[in-house]
Parts: C-alpha cells; structure tokens; sequence
C-alpha cells in the first residue's frame, strides 16, 4: 500500500480509458510459504479498532489476519509468516492459534517506516524460496481471487484493470507493458492498481533493501525496483472475482457486503436466489461473530423438518407451511457459515446431504398422513402410491447431482433446472404452498411431476 504522502501530493483524476486483460497461462515453480504483512495501523480504523490493531477486525465471523491465513492454507500453501509489529502481542496470539507448524509470527522492529520494512523481517524464512506470496492483511480477496497468482509460476502481482473510482483514488497504481508491470506508485497516470498481493523471488529482499536506501521504505518501492530488473507478470482479476482493501469503515461495510453476496451459488435456482438466498445470508453474516458450528445448523435445519413433518401430520397445514419453508432457508446457513469460516468440506457435505434425507422423506410422510386422515377426497390406495413416489422423487433428485459430481460427469444447468421447482429449494417451497392452501394431495402430486422432469432431464443431459 502507498503511504499517506503519497495519497495527498497524488492526482485524484483518473484516466477515463480502461485496461484490456487476460489471465496468462500457468507453469513453473509453485509457492510453498507465503507472508501476511499485518504489522501496521490504521488511524482511519479507529472507530472500529479502538486503537487497536487492524489485524484483529473481524469480518465474516473471522479477524482479519485469520482470514488471510486460512485462504492461503486452503490455497496449498503450506507455511504461512505473520509479521507483526503495532500491537505484536495480541496480534501474535491469535496467529499461534491457527496451525501451529505451518503459521508463524515474526516481529518487525522497524514496522513504523514503512510495509517494506514490514517485509524484511520475513527474508530469514523466505530467502531460499524460488517463489513465496506476499499479501497484506487488510486486503479481503474472494474465493478464488488469488488463484491465479499463485499459479502464475514466475513473479507476478494481482492487478485490477478496471477499479473503481474510489479504489483508483486510494490504490497503488501500476504501470503495465504488455503483460508486464514495469512501475508502481500513487504518481503514475494509469487505470491499474495492484490488489495488494504478489509472488515474488528472493531477489524482492534486494531490491527492498536498495529501496531503503533511497528512503523509501514502501513496499510499492520495493517491487518498483525489482520490476526494473526482473519481469513481473501482471496478473489481472475478472468479473467474477472481487477483493476490497479495507482502510475505512466504509471500506468495511463494502467488505462485508461484497462478502455476503459471494455466498451465492452460481447454480442457485430462481427459490434460492431470489427468495431464500436474501435472508439466509443475512442470517449468516448475523450469527457470524458467534461462529456457530456449521453441523449444528444443519441439525437445527433438519429438526424444523421433523417438526413440519409433525404438524403436517397433524393437519396443522399452516403452521406446518411456515416452519417448511423456515427449514428450508436454514439449510443454506449451515453451507455459508462453512465458506464464512472457510472450513468447507466433504465431510460437513455429506452430513447435510444425508439430513436433508431425512428430513425431506419425514415431510413427504406427513403429508400422506394429513391426505390420509381426511386432507382430501382421495382414495387411501392413491395417497399411498403419491406419497411413495413424492419420497422417491425427492430423494432421487438429489441423489442424481450428487452421483453424476462423484462420478466426473459433465454437470446439469442446475440454475435453469431449478427453474422446474424440482431441487430442494423448490420443492419445499411448492409442499409449503400448498400447506397453507390446505391442499396436501396437490403437494405430493406437484412434488411428484416436478421431481420427476427434473431426474429426467438431467440424466439426459449427463448421457449425452
């Protein structure tokens, strides 16, 4: 990050032309280690500091310097240096909590001159590497931002070609050739500014030093140099990807809610998206500083469904239709909460799955039960038959996805299938209608029908 004279001698106009960028390919030598820079304060942040270390802000259920460090553990990173220095201690607490072996902490005694300084106090673990990522704390990249950074396999820095004006005005900008930066800093007249993370060769060190030298202890000044001599792949984000530097509580409530939105799955149906997605996230974010375990949502989830199941069965149809439908946007919490936490996996996966289940076949039970105990004018020998195929149809649509995933197979448009109400977000939605029509064998036949279209077109398409 520049320092703040940069900020004030630079020209806040920014060039109206925008940046045409590709990934380049990736090769080479992989990183092993990485640096989180998090040794310095942020006067602006005090409102929400309290005069502590902006390290330490919380975001999504995670501080700062926790979040940096798990994205590049989830990354394949395998060691992770801390650099600490304004409020080292507390700063340093936390981080000998994350993984011990792999995360460490290392003072910089001279922190107050500048994030370069900040830098060489990593060259005792860093100067063997042929390559190590270098990010700073108060920079939040989205899932997969960093990517193809670190894939990049040669010196890189992650750029973005067409910021916001806001983000121009504040950001370190770079001056590209080709796919080369050649220059960094607040005086340069370009539309990219760098996102505050870097792959770097132990030759960084070097060239920190001669930056020094000169007086500028920047890490901007530091990579400026070695650009002259070294070529330094730009890397650019895409549209689908986002970061946010956080020097600002406005910075912090634009962090916040671009990590909110990011909870959304591209293959949400319109249910998910446009109905239960707004709450369900909201809830995320809400309990995030609790951090509540991911597991237990789902239990809680699954037991709003054994109680709708109940009250259906006890033709209780409205009643039964809230707490559906109130089940149903649970069920994304417990999947958001574990990308908040960044503790997504295959384990908490198939807990869901498996709950989802049971909860889906103890609905369909209670709503035969209602039909049967005088919800409609049916046959009982019609009811029964409707209700075993609802069952079969919901467990089968969801067992479809998942075996075509474990088996590699080419994946369904699973946002325009949802479009049939046949996944589980629709399907909820249609039983929790319908219970509040009073209209339990309308459930299980639109249950049925919709179940149904789905299975079939989606083993069309995974066949072709």
């Amino acid at each position: 990050m520049p320092e703040a004279s940069e900020r004030d001698s630079a020209s806040s106009e920014r060039p109206s032309h925008h940046l045409e960028m590709t990934p380049g390919p990736t090769s080479g030598v992989q990183p092993r280690m990485a640096v989180v820079l998090a040794a310095g304060r942020s006067e602006r942040l005090r409102a929400v500091t309290g005069g502590g270390s902006k390290a330490l802000v919380q975001l999504g259920g995670l501080k700062l310097v926790e979040r940096a460090v798990r994205g590049l553990l989830n990354m394949g990173i395998r060691e992770v240096v801390v650099v600490v220095g304004y409020h080292a201690g507390p700063v340093g607490a936390v981080v000998s909590r994350l993984k011990p072996g792999r995360v460490n902490a290392v003072l910089a005694h001279d922190w107050e001159l500048g994030n370069g300084s900040s830098l060489a106090a990593a060259e005792e673990f860093m100067h063997e590497q042929d390559l190590f990522v270098v990010i700073t704390v108060d920079h939040v990249f989205g899932e997969g931002t960093l990517h193809n950074l670190v894939r990049a396999g040669e010196p890189a820095v992650l750029v973005d070609p067409n910021p916001s004006s806001d983000a121009w005005d504040e950001g370190c900008r770079v001056r590209i050739r080709g796919e080369r930066a050649v220059a960094f800093g607040k005086h340069i007249d370009e539309p990219a500014i760098d996102c505050g993370a870097f792959l770097l060769p132990s030759e960084a060190f070097e060239s920190q030093r001669e930056a020094a030298a000169e007086g500028d202890h920047t890490l901007s000044g530091a990579v400026s140099r070695l650009a002259a001599y070294r070529r330094l792949r730009a890397v650019p984000i895409t549209d689908r990807m986002w970061w946010q530097d956080i020097d600002t509580p406005k910075d912090l409530r634009k962090a916040r809610s671009q990590l909110r939105r990011s909870l959304v799955k591209d293959g949400d149906g319109p249910v998910s998206r446009y109905l239960n997605r707004p709450v369900s996230t909201r809830i995320s974010m809400a309990l995030a500083p609790v951090r509540p375990s991911p597991d237990l949502i789902s239990l809680v989830s699954v037991g709003l469904a054994l109680v709708a199941a109940w009250l259906l069965a006890t033709s209780r149809g409205i009643l039964g239709g809230i707490v559906i439908y109130a089940a149903s946007v649970l069920d994304g919490v417990d999947g958001e909460t574990a990308r908040l936490f960044m503790r997504a996996g295959p384990r908490g996966a198939m807990l869901d799955g498996v709950l989802d289940r049971v909860g889906d076949a103890a609905v369909m039970a209670g709503l035969g039960v209602w039909a049967l105990s005088g919800g409609s004018g049916s046959s009982a020998e019609l009811i029964t038959w409707l209700t075993v195929a609802a069952t079969a149809g919901s467990l089968l649509s969801m067992a479809s996805k998942d075996r075509a995933t474990a088996l590699g197979l080419p994946p369904a448009p699973e946002r325009q299938l949802g479009y049939l109400l046949g996944g589980r977000d629709g399907r909820l939605l249609l039983v929790a209608v319908c219970s509040i029509l009073g209209r339990p064998t309308l459930a299980l036949i639109t249950v049925t029908v919709t179940s149904a279209v789905s299975l079939a077109l989606r083993l069309r398409i995974v066949r072709r």
